[in-house]
């Protein structure tokens, strides 16, 4: 699957995409699985309180399962104005 990553958390990790192979059931295992990567996975997802999902641009939960997903996108809360 792809996974996007935007604003802050792209800033930490060091890249806007990346394909991923994962055995992932959940977006919650998926984000276990890449803060076990490299520490700079870790620090992005230290806090994912602080994130918001979206599975194929819908938006989506962390218990979310991953079967059938093509795209995963992790980012900020978006703010209006």
């Amino acid at each position: 699957m792809d996974v996007l990553y935007f604003a802050w958390v792209r800033e930490r990790i060091g890249i806007p995409r990346e394909s991923v192979d994962s055995q992932a059931a959940t977006v919650a295992d998926l984000v276990a699985e890449l803060s076990a990567r490299e520490e700079r996975y870790a620090l992005a997802f230290s806090d994912i309180s602080a994130l918001r999902v979206a599975l194929d641009q819908e938006l989506s939960d962390f218990d979310a399962p991953l079967a059938g997903v093509r795209e995963v996108a992790f980012f900020p809360p978006m703010t209006g104005g």
